[in-house]
């Protein structure tokens, strides 16, 4: 598997409300033409309005290489960039885990 978890701060909440509507489409798009993403799952922050969290698990390398360039994925690159006063990505690696209902 391969992971990875990124932050993303919006410029104010007129950008925050836009980023929000891009991540619809592109979470809707994602689920429907890549089998090799696991998990793609996009997070508000507590207390912080203009902040979003994502994690992506990706069955390999591959996998995310494919998600990266996949169209869709580039687009909702494209039109995400003029909303943020940044980004962070952090590739994680595995560690201890606990699966639910155990």
């Amino acid at each position: 598997m391969f992971a990875l978890v990124v932050r993303f701060d919006c410029r104010d909440l007129a950008a925050a409300r836009r980023f929000d509507e891009l991540t619809a489409e592109v979470v809707s798009a994602i689920a429907e033409k890549e089998p090799g993403t696991l998990t793609y799952a996009t997070h508000a922050v507590a207390d912080e309005p203009l902040a979003r969290i994502f994690y992506e698990v990706y069955r390999d390398r591959e996998a995310f290489q494919a998600h990266e360039d996949a169209e869709h994925v580039r687009r909702f690159h494209a039109r995400k960039d003029p909303l943020l006063t940044g980004a962070r990505v952090e590739f994680l690696q595995p560690g201890v885990s606990a699966e639910a209902g155990r």
